[in-house]
């Protein structure tokens, strides 16, 4: 197998894998072996070996010396930093998406709105998921600094998997539908203040929350961190 083969394949694993722990097809403790998965995907185990360690650095698996490898509990802590990063650069990315925006801008974020609607009515969590975090890349991108996206998925990833415990609850789904509703309002009234307010109300949803979901997920969580709430946001 060429080199380009061997990181094509792990891009792909690594991607499936992911998404498998983000929406809790695997679930915090279960075994993760190379061999299986090499028989999952059709390959060799290199690829499968690369892809478990980009998870590893993740925070996604983690590796027992002398044991196994397996899927990591949530870490709280790591999920209240990409909390605190999340909300510094969105607050701002929102602000000038409402001072940049076109009429197709509008037109795409009402129509993200809109299929978020469609996801949720027909009860499609994955959809729901995946529309949420377009409709977020989509703000930096009116902001004219798509990057800035690019950035926050890279921190946000324990953070991810709370939100996905948090979407298992339809109430709350429709409860981020509304607040996705009134941010797009404020963006598209050219409100920056306001898309700014109802952006930091939308993200706050989730920290207010963590603590109440992880009692409610216990064997998610790392237990010694849970209560470890930092004294603000």
């Amino acid at each position: 197998m060429t080199i380009s083969a061997v990181r094509h394949g792990t891009d792909q694993i690594h991607r499936s894998l992911r998404a498998d722990i983000l929406g809790a097809a695997l679930l915090p403790g279960a075994a993760m072996s190379e061999a299986r998965m090499a028989l999952r995907f059709g390959v060799s185990r290199t690829p499968v070996r690369e892809a478990f360690k980009r998870l590893v650095e993740e925070g996604f698996l983690v590796v027992v010396p002398q044991v196994g490898t397996f899927v990591a509990p949530i870490d709280l802590a790591a999920v209240y930093d990409s909390q605190f990063v999340r909300e510094t650069l969105e607050c701002r990315t929102v602000a000038l998406a409402a001072e940049r925006l076109d009429e197709e801008g509008r037109a795409r974020l009402d129509a993200l709105v809109a299929q978020q609607a469609e996801a949720m009515q027909a009860g499609d969590r994955v959809s729901f998921f995946r529309l949420d975090e377009a409709f977020h890349a989509e703000l930096s991108r009116l902001a004219r600094h798509p990057s800035v996206w690019s950035m926050i998925e890279t921190v946000k990833a324990q953070l991810d998997r709370v939100r996905c415990l948090s979407l298992e609850t339809p109430t709350w789904s429709d409860m981020i539908l509304s607040q996705h509703r009134e941010i797009a309002a404020r963006v598209g009234a050219g409100d920056a203040a306001g898309a700014e307010a109802a952006m930091r109300a939308h993200l706050r949803t989730v920290f207010d929350a963590i603590e109440t979901i992880a009692q409610a997920h216990l064997d998610a969580f790392d237990k010694s961190r849970l209560g470890a709430k930092p004294p603000g946001p």
